[in-house]
């Protein structure tokens, strides 16, 4: 393509076509006004979605990234309205999910005068992003663009902010879209410049191993590992568990799958973690809520850690042989190394802990209360295990995590680093635009949706196929655990009011359903199924249940608080 005169905005949506932006989430205002403007011209190409406020737009690029793949983009105006995607960045780069935020600023001549609606907003995110971009110049206005995507999706994915004054906007220029490639420092680490010794390392210790784990992270996923992860576990007869973004890397029905590790993780997972002789780390980043005590985490193992960001090696937990890289580049070349492992007696005694674990720690589905495991239970059973599942953060998410099985990779979409509460409704309006002929199923809490229910018009507005279970406990539910755990009981601003879900759905136009036992799960998902659009259900569920097995915070991974004995019902069925 030769030169063509544009202005600044009609750049910006020239740039977003090339990288092959199909969607964009956004919120107008002054500052954008010029880009808005533009987008009339190119309203065939491009889908603009009107969310109701800024977060929601990161969100929504957010869970469209997660779900397709592809780096989402969300657009604001200056100020505020830049302000208020803050949370949006910080979920993305917690998570490694690769956004571009695009966001108006007040005129050049302006900067630094404390304008109306002005902020230094690109200095502002810099903790929350892999970069952010002020742009002074329209001869940088393309490069920049395009750089923004280079660096949100390379290497370890990651959120990005340009930040471009109105004047800049208007301002015309001689178009030419950059066609050389971006070359970043760093961005894409070449696997085949692995010291072959690590890897002869790594494969000696797999071989000596008695009681190897490997440790599924949210980078399988990332890489498109999830078939070599699989391969490495069965050439070794080597048990894995995941942490809570690495879910549905491996299959939940795969035999070598002990579940999720860490505060709420399985009982047998933990215990194998903590009497393990050697752990196999695959893209995962030894967090916090996976490890508890660090002084005391597998302290009988080697560590083996596979990652592509080189400063996670050695930032929590020691380890003794680092691959640094892709991950799947990195497994095509170890497991040809390896040997078939038998390693029967490890894998019998995980098997006993986790009978152990089923006759004390999973709920009795056969109660006339309803709780919150049952909803999820049933809504796995009536979707056929099929559904992308966006989880909210809470009790709720954790029990998604327990009674949601998921056998496919990318159908889990859920804050895990930042923990944001309101993620859930957003994202799940975002994975719909690379979803459409997919069951979409949001996990939220009566505190969560409140956060940002505002969307409840998005998702009406865009006749999105999503389908919203609120697990309503009239608590925050998780905080109110922590208090009757830790604080005496002290319930202080726990219990939490709710308006009538039913009423105010219909209010923005959807259908409302309320459930307050199991019998009416089944034919209520089924009716709520088979409307077209989205669908608000309202789960009225036990106030006082508690998510189980749990480890206190910076406890021991294996001193776990089990389901007191008075309500464990070792006959339960799923």
């Amino acid at each position: 393509m030769g030169k063509v005169r544009l202005t600044g905005a009609e750049i910006i949506w020239e740039c977003l076509i090339r990288e092959r932006v199909n969607v964009v989430f956004g919120y107008p205002g002054g500052a954008i006004l010029p880009t808005y403007d533009a987008l009339g011209k190119y309203s065939d190409k491009v889908h603009h979605v009107l969310t109701r406020h800024e977060q929601g737009a990161t969100h929504m690029a957010d869970g469209y990234a997660r779900s397709s793949g592809k780096v989402g983009v969300a657009m604001a105006t200056s100020g505020p309205g830049a302000a208020n995607m803050v949370t949006g960045l910080a979920t993305a780069m917690m998570d490694s999910i690769p956004i571009v935020c695009i966001t108006g600023q007040v005129p050049r001549p302006a900067i630094g005068s404390d304008a109306f609606q002005e902020m230094d907003i690109s200095g502002a995110v810099i903790p929350v992003t892999k970069h952010s971009y002020l742009v002074m110049e329209i001869e940088n206005l393309a490069r920049t663009i395009k750089e923004a995507f280079a660096i949100a999706r390379s290497g370890r994915p990651g959120p990005v902010l340009v930040d471009i004054p109105k004047d800049l906007q208007a301002e015309e220029f001689d178009f030419i879209y950059p066609e050389e490639p971006i070359l970043l420092p760093g961005a894409n680490l070449v696997t085949s410049d692995i010291d072959s010794n690590s890897l002869e390392q790594a494969a000696s210790l797999i071989a000596e191993s008695k009681r190897p784990v490997i440790l599924a992270g949210h980078g399988i996923l990332l890489s498109g590992a999830s078939s070599e992860v699989i391969e490495l576990s069965e050439k070794g007869n080597i048990p894995l568990s995941w942490t809570l973004l690495g879910s549905g890397a491996v299959p939940a029905s795969h035999h070598l799958n002990m579940g999720m590790m860490g505060m709420h993780g399985e009982f047998a997972a933990n215990n194998a973690i903590q009497k393990a002789d050697l752990l196999i780390a695959c893209g995962m980043r030894f967090d916090d809520r996976v490890t508890g005590n660090t002084n005391t985490y597998s302290l009988e193992s080697k560590k083996i850690h596979i990652e592509i960001d080189p400063s996670e090696i050695n930032k929590n937990v020691p380890v003794d042989v680092a691959l640094v890289g892709d991950l799947k580049s990195i497994l095509t070349k170890l497991i040809p190394l390896l040997k078939e492992g038998q390693k029967s007696s490890w894998t019998d005694k995980i098997e006993d802990w986790r009978k152990e674990s089923q006759s004390r720690d999973i709920i009795n589905m056969n109660t006339e209360m309803l709780y919150g495991a049952q909803v999820i239970s049933d809504i796995w059973k009536e979707t056929n295990g099929d559904a992308i599942v966006v989880s909210d953060v809470g009790q709720h998410q954790m029990l998604e995590a327990q009674y949601y099985k998921h056998d496919e990779p990318n159908t889990l979409l859920t804050s895990g680093g930042l923990g944001t509460m309101g993620f859930s409704l957003p994202a799940a309006i975002g994975a719909s635009f690379s979803n459409r002929d997919k069951d979409i199923w949001v996990i939220v809490g009566d505190g969560s949706i409140q956060m940002t229910i505002t969307e409840l018009a998005t998702a009406v507005q865009e006749n999105t196929n999503i389908k919203i279970a609120i697990i309503n406990n009239g608590y925050l539910g998780m905080v109110r655990q922590w208090q009757q755990l830790f604080y005496d009981s002290r319930y202080t601003e726990t219990p939490i009011s709710s308006p009538d879900y039913v009423k105010l759905s219909e209010a923005y136009g959807m259908k409302g359903f309320r459930v307050k036992s199991r019998a009416e799960i089944s034919d209520t998902m089924k009716e709520a199924q088979n409307i077209k659009g989205p669908v608000l259900i309202e789960f009225v569920v036990e106030q006082h249940d508690m998510v189980y097995p749990m480890v206190a915070a910076g406890a021991d991974l294996d001193e776990m608080i089990s389901r007191p004995v008075h309500e464990q019902f070792k006959d339960a069925e799923m």
